[in-house]
């Protein structure tokens, strides 16, 4: 049976022009599209010879299994001479890019993978908040608030801590990070929706964390907890997210080719 092969694709978070030059070069020369669901829409237009087949993850929603998305990956291959398997943020930081691989290489197909602009950095980039800090902010820890079994797992292991996907657990959140013996007037960071024209931003002592629920309720959200979490220079001011919310005023990029229809 004829092989292909995949390129696995780091869209970026947000907007379409997030994506590296290299990854727009492997969608304007694919046959078929598998895309996650927090990829741009506007990417299609680099795209536009390609069959675009979404098989988006989403947490607590209905969506494709995995070993479907599996399934569908190593057929496209077997029919197709390149598959583009477009993954929102950065491939390798949860992406679920070792199940593929995986499959890929069990089926004897040939792969390779585009890094991209992890959430973590879009983030911090959107709130203008260095995640490294010379002299005191030396290590970065990257944690998905949700695990395979539903279960929430948080600790102090870095300078800066970032929680991916923790949008619908802020409240469990904090509590766990205060028992793992993080202080409450920590400085803690919350930005939904990062890289998008609606991306918001807000700030917090840790011990408030569950004041952001609210704002940030059904975005897809990330939150930096420590020195990267802190104001530039160092001083950081625990207010009340009622004080301290910042709404990006910026839209989405307009320029050709990368026209971007809307946000995810």
């Amino acid at each position: 049976m004829a092989r292909g092969k995949v390129i696995f694709v780091s869209a970026g978070p947000g907007a379409a022009d997030l994506i590296t030059l290299r990854g727009a070069r492997a969608l304007g020369q694919a046959d078929v599209v598998l895309a996650d669901a927090l990829a741009d829409p506007a990417l299609q237009d680099l795209a536009p010879q390609a069959r675009w087949m979404e098989v988006g993850k989403r947490g607590f929603e209905h969506s494709a299994k995995q070993t479907e998305i599996n399934a569908l990956l190593v057929k496209a291959a077997q029919e197709h001479a390149l598959v583009v398997r477009l993954k929102g943020g950065d491939a390798s930081v949860f992406g679920r890019l070792e199940e593929e691989l995986i499959a890929l290489a069990d089926a004897g197909i040939d792969s390779e993978v585009v890094p991209g602009v992890t959430a973590a950095l879009a983030a911090a980039a959107q709130a203008q908040r260095p995640l490294t800090r010379r002299g005191r902010g030396r290590s970065v820890s990257l944690t998905t608030a949700m695990t395979e079994l539903g279960e929430l797992r948080a600790a102090r292991s870095a300078d800066t801590e970032v929680f991916y996907m923790a949008g619908r657990q802020l409240a469990a959140l904090g509590r766990q990070l205060l028992a793992a013996g993080w202080p409450g007037d920590t400085p803690t960071l919350v930005v939904s929706r990062a890289g998008c024209a609606d991306a918001i931003t807000s700030e917090h002592p840790l011990a408030d964390l569950a004041a952001a629920a609210l704002l940030h309720r059904g975005r897809p959200t990330v939150v930096t907890v420590g020195t990267g979490a802190s104001l530039v220079g160092g001083q950081h001011a625990a207010r009340p997210a009622s004080n301290k919310i910042i709404v990006s005023p910026e839209i989405c990029p307009t320029q050709a080719p990368l026209t971007a229809k809307s946000c995810p």
